[in-house]
């Protein structure tokens, strides 16, 4: 099974978009997303590639559902690589949009490729 990770939109360039996945920042592309973006949107990225742009209404729940997704993981391979990163850029699993709360996007550090 595959999963698609969100994140937040920190810039666009082109087809080409620095992405915040809970405090890590990796370049996105943009070929293949359902509908335009800016920052401050989110979006849903499956394997560097933006397949998604999640609606403002889905934001907390689609966050939510990811984290509970980790948390029930358990030992997962995937699941600790995933959790490794988020620790070391120090970021929790919380949205930053507005009326959300939280500490996505803060103190994100870049990623390598």
């Amino acid at each position: 099974m595959c999963l698609g990770v969100p994140g937040q939109v920190v810039s666009v360039d082109g087809l080409t978009a620095v992405v915040d996945f809970f405090g890590v920042r990796r370049e996105t592309r943009l070929d293949v997303i359902d509908e335009a973006v800016a920052p401050g949107d989110y979006i849903l990225n499956h394997v560097g590639f933006a397949i998604r742009r999640i609606p403002g209404g889905e934001i907390a729940e689609t966050l939510a559902l990811y984290e509970t997704l980790l948390a029930e993981a358990g030992s997962d391979m995937m699941a600790d690589d995933v959790r490794g990163e988020i620790e070391a850029a120090g970021a929790r699993l919380e949205p930053t949009a507005p009326g959300l709360g939280g500490s996505l996007g803060r103190g994100g550090r870049e990623a390598g490729p």
